[in-house]
């Protein structure tokens, strides 16, 4: 558990979106003229990072509930096989038809 936590960590970090949000868009709430300003971004972006671990929570449960779905049954399997193998074709043929035309 630790380990994967570390890594969730580490991704979190270095995902240029986060980087984004916290140089770019972060600053915008913070109001100098309220108090300490350091203590007003740790305060937002402890909020961001419990918002993004709730809301990934959730994520993870539902894929996991997912999952559990699919795998209960071969026939979803060779279902889901099938529509992935025919959505395939398909965005070729409309690549192939709508392609460039130089």
């Amino acid at each position: 558990m630790r380990r994967i936590l570390a890594d969730a960590f580490v991704v979190g970090i270095f995902n240029p979106k986060v980087i984004v949000f916290f140089l770019a868009i972060l600053p915008q709430f913070v109001e100098p003229s309220s108090g300490a300003v350091p203590l007003q971004f740790l305060t937002l972006g402890a909020i961001f990072c419990l918002l993004a671990l709730v809301c990934d929570s959730m994520w993870a449960l539902a894929a996991g509930a997912a999952r559990a779905w699919l795998v209960g049954s071969p026939r979803r399997l060779q279902a889901i096989g099938g529509t992935g193998g025919v959505v395939m074709i398909g965005l070729g043929a409309g690549l192939a038809l709508t392609g460039r035309k130089d």
